[in-house]
Protein backbone atom coordinates (compact mmCIF):
# COMPACT_ATOMS: atom_id res chain seq x y z
CA UNK A 1 0.00 0.00 0.00
CA UNK A 2 1.29 3.58 -0.97
CA UNK A 3 1.06 5.97 1.76
CA UNK A 4 -2.21 8.73 0.81
CA UNK A 5 -2.24 12.08 2.05
CA UNK A 6 -6.02 12.63 1.58
CA UNK A 7 -6.44 9.44 3.88
CA UNK A 8 -3.88 10.39 6.51
CA UNK A 9 -5.81 11.48 9.56
CA UNK A 10 -3.18 14.32 10.26
CA UNK A 11 -3.32 16.02 7.33
CA UNK A 12 -7.48 15.80 7.12
CA UNK A 13 -7.65 17.17 10.44
CA UNK A 14 -5.60 20.02 9.69
CA UNK A 15 -7.35 20.77 6.37
CA UNK A 16 -10.97 20.75 8.48
CA UNK A 17 -9.51 23.01 11.10
CA UNK A 18 -8.05 25.26 8.33
CA UNK A 19 -11.40 25.69 6.60
CA UNK A 20 -13.71 25.93 9.50
CA UNK A 21 -11.00 28.40 10.84
CA UNK A 22 -11.11 30.47 7.81
CA UNK A 23 -15.43 30.20 7.07
CA UNK A 24 -15.07 32.10 11.16
CA UNK A 25 -12.53 34.48 10.35
CA UNK A 26 -15.04 35.81 7.91
CA UNK A 27 -17.11 36.65 10.14
CA UNK A 28 -15.69 38.54 12.50
CA UNK A 29 -12.98 40.09 10.69
CA UNK A 30 -16.50 41.73 9.05
CA UNK A 31 -17.92 42.35 12.15
CA UNK A 32 -14.73 43.95 14.03
CA UNK A 33 -11.57 43.70 11.02
CA UNK A 34 -9.70 41.42 13.24
CA UNK A 35 -6.95 39.13 12.24
CA UNK A 36 -7.09 35.41 13.66
CA UNK A 37 -4.30 35.98 16.16
CA UNK A 38 -6.20 39.49 17.42
CA UNK A 39 -9.21 37.03 17.75
CA UNK A 40 -7.74 34.33 19.69
CA UNK A 41 -6.00 36.94 22.44
CA UNK A 42 -9.13 38.99 22.95
CA UNK A 43 -10.78 35.01 23.22
CA UNK A 44 -8.66 34.00 25.41
CA UNK A 45 -8.13 37.20 27.93
CA UNK A 46 -12.61 37.57 27.42
CA UNK A 47 -12.22 33.64 29.14
CA UNK A 48 -9.37 34.90 31.32
CA UNK A 49 -8.89 37.72 32.39
CA UNK A 50 -5.63 39.70 32.62
CA UNK A 51 -2.68 37.37 31.64
CA UNK A 52 0.83 37.13 30.34
CA UNK A 53 1.88 36.67 27.04
CA UNK A 54 3.46 33.70 27.84
CA UNK A 55 0.09 32.10 29.05
CA UNK A 56 -1.83 33.13 26.06
CA UNK A 57 0.93 31.38 24.13
CA UNK A 58 0.39 28.14 26.06
CA UNK A 59 -3.22 28.43 25.42
CA UNK A 60 -3.57 29.71 21.80
CA UNK A 61 -1.15 27.77 19.58
CA UNK A 62 0.13 30.48 18.33
CA UNK A 63 4.15 31.96 18.23
CA UNK A 64 4.80 34.76 20.81
CA UNK A 65 5.49 37.20 18.30
CA UNK A 66 1.96 36.63 16.67
CA UNK A 67 0.72 37.39 19.99
CA UNK A 68 2.62 40.47 20.73
CA UNK A 69 2.21 42.02 17.23
CA UNK A 70 -1.43 41.20 17.34
CA UNK A 71 -1.64 42.76 21.09
CA UNK A 72 0.22 46.12 20.15
CA UNK A 73 -2.62 46.24 17.20
CA UNK A 74 -5.40 45.60 19.76
CA UNK A 75 -3.60 47.60 22.13
CA UNK A 76 -3.33 50.83 19.66
CA UNK A 77 -7.27 49.90 18.50
CA UNK A 78 -8.11 50.29 22.24
CA UNK A 79 -9.10 46.96 23.16
CA UNK A 80 -6.46 45.81 24.80
CA UNK A 81 -4.25 47.15 27.81
CA UNK A 82 -0.95 45.89 28.46
CA UNK A 83 1.23 46.45 31.75
CA UNK A 84 4.13 45.09 33.70
CA UNK A 85 3.38 41.82 35.94
CA UNK A 86 3.35 43.09 39.53
CA UNK A 87 4.64 39.68 40.37
CA UNK A 88 7.70 39.25 37.49
CA UNK A 89 8.59 42.67 35.96
CA UNK A 90 9.93 40.06 33.00
CA UNK A 91 6.09 39.41 31.88
CA UNK A 92 4.22 41.54 29.79
CA UNK A 93 0.07 41.27 31.07
CA UNK A 94 -2.83 42.11 28.66
CA UNK A 95 -6.44 42.69 29.64
CA UNK A 96 -9.73 43.78 27.51
CA UNK A 97 -10.23 47.49 27.82
CA UNK A 98 -14.16 48.14 28.04
CA UNK A 99 -13.95 48.58 24.79
CA UNK A 100 -12.84 45.36 24.05
CA UNK A 101 -15.14 43.65 26.26
CA UNK A 102 -18.05 44.84 25.05
CA UNK A 103 -16.56 43.93 21.12
CA UNK A 104 -16.22 40.03 22.90
CA UNK A 105 -20.27 40.38 23.69
CA UNK A 106 -20.84 41.35 20.26
CA UNK A 107 -18.51 38.77 18.65
CA UNK A 108 -18.98 36.20 21.74
CA UNK A 109 -23.07 36.07 19.77
CA UNK A 110 -21.50 35.17 16.78
CA UNK A 111 -19.20 32.52 17.67
CA UNK A 112 -22.20 30.87 19.33
CA UNK A 113 -24.16 31.40 15.95
CA UNK A 114 -21.60 29.74 14.22
CA UNK A 115 -20.97 26.74 16.28
CA UNK A 116 -24.47 26.31 16.09
CA UNK A 117 -24.48 26.30 12.42
CA UNK A 118 -21.22 23.66 12.54
CA UNK A 119 -23.35 21.53 14.99
CA UNK A 120 -26.63 21.66 12.17
CA UNK A 121 -24.18 20.72 9.30
CA UNK A 122 -22.73 17.94 11.32
CA UNK A 123 -26.02 16.60 12.55
CA UNK A 124 -25.77 13.18 14.63
CA UNK A 125 -22.49 13.35 14.01
CA UNK A 126 -21.35 16.25 15.80
CA UNK A 127 -21.30 14.43 19.02
CA UNK A 128 -18.84 11.62 18.13
CA UNK A 129 -16.81 14.68 17.00
CA UNK A 130 -17.16 16.24 20.02
CA UNK A 131 -15.81 13.07 21.88
CA UNK A 132 -13.10 12.66 19.51
CA UNK A 133 -11.54 15.96 19.68
CA UNK A 134 -11.67 15.70 23.55
CA UNK A 135 -9.74 12.28 23.24
CA UNK A 136 -7.26 14.22 21.18
CA UNK A 137 -6.63 17.78 22.89
CA UNK A 138 -6.91 16.64 26.18
CA UNK A 139 -3.74 14.56 25.73
CA UNK A 140 -1.67 17.59 24.10
CA UNK A 141 -3.08 19.71 26.73
CA UNK A 142 -0.92 17.66 29.49
CA UNK A 143 2.81 18.45 30.26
Amino acid sequence: MTFQLDDFLPYRLSVAAAQVSRRFAERYAAEAGLTNPEWRVMAHLNHSGKVSVREIHARVNLDKSMISRAAVRLEEGGLVRKAVDENDRRLVVLELTPDGTALMERLGRIAEAFQAELIAELGESAGVLDEALLRLTDGLEKP
